[in-house]
């Protein structure tokens, strides 16, 4: 009797396959009898290259991984693949957030010119809120130009412009093989990324809790306990992945230690805070650490993001 083949979706840019060919690699190693099937899904920002997010809808969820969700509602798909960053904290109704892998490089990286190098009023690639309010904070002198598409396309369009880089995920780069592009790898003690960045979210429907067992030889106990730390911080700000919220969670030892930051959009002000703490109690240090950072006035640089639709969010 044949085994039923189990369709593993994502979307459809370069990096998103080269996750799913991350996550089914050694998913395929323990479970060999278990045929897997990969399937893309063309999402609305994957189509639209052109619009700004305001024109899309102002949320990554909607133009990125909602698409892939009601593919995996509908049955379309078995398992989906995202960027844990790109979803929502809350999980969307009938799914499930399933195991969490180990985790790549969480840092921010600079392509290019290394950052010691970035000479007065350089220009650099990125639309991210985040990762703009934290470069004017540390460098006021250097502009941003926003740059939309897959990773490849957006480092051509930056030698294009004649920009000195961009900003992006260390992990993105890394798991395209393209590595040697990275400039700089930002110190996260000083540019903190995005909650949840390198890490894959793993999603199933709530009905199919049978394929846990299938899916837990790869799920990684600290890099679950830092996403959940994260993560909960992130939903006590009431923020999303387009707030200028920077995260980083490392265990060591049983040990969970968070540092965070919020940082107005003008990279005139912020607030940091940082908690250690058992890291079965991930959850609850993250939640303590959202409180103490608004009670230190982060609701006030968080409003200014809200009062004005915030930008884009790269990948």
């Amino acid at each position: 009797m044949s085994v039923k083949a189990l369709i593993i979706g994502s979307r459809g840019s370069q990096l998103a396959k080269a996750m799913v060919r991350e996550f089914i690699t050694p998913l395929s190693a323990a479970n060999p009898d278990q045929v897997f099937k990969q399937r893309t899904i063309l999402t609305t920002g994957d189509k639209d290259r052109v619009s700004s997010l305001q024109a899309l809808g102002k949320s990554m969820v909607s133009v990125f991984a909602t698409q892939v969700e009601e593919a995996l509602l509908r049955g379309e798909v078995d398992i989906a693949v995202h960027s844990l960053k790109d979803l929502p904290t809350a999980p969307t109704p009938g799914t499930l957030l399933a195991i969490t892998p180990a985790r790549e490089d969480p840092r921010d990286a600079l392509t290019g010119t290394p950052w010691e190098d970035l000479p007065h009023g350089a220009r650099i690639g990125t639309s991210s809120t985040r990762r703009v309010a934290q470069l004017k904070n540390l460098r006021p002198d250097v502009g941003t130009v926003p740059i939309r598409g897959n990773v490849p396309p957006r480092l051509r369009t930056a030698r294009e412009l004649g920009l000195q880089g961009c900003l992006l995920a260390s992990s993105g780069l890394r798991r395209l093989g393209m590595a040697d592009e990275i400039g700089t790898d930002m110190d996260p003690a000083l540019y903190p990324p995005s909650p949840a960045q390198g890490i894959l979210g793993i999603q199933i429907r709530e009905a199919d809790s049978h394929l846990l067992e299938l899916l837990s030889p790869l799920h990684d106990p600290d890099s679950h306990a830092e996403a959940t730390a994260e993560r909960s911080l992130l939903a006590e700000l009431h923020g999303g992945c387009s707030v200028p919220v920077g995260a980083l969670a490392r265990v060591a030892d049983d040990l969970l230690r968070l540092d965070a930051q919020v940082t107005s959009p003008d990279g005139t002000r912020t607030v940091r805070a940082s908690t250690t703490g058992p890291a079965t109690t991930a959850r609850e240090l993250g939640e303590q650490l959202a409180r103490t950072l608004l009670d230190q006035g982060a609701e006030e640089l968080l409003s200014q993001v809200r009062a004005t639709p915030p930008g884009w969010e790269n990948a």
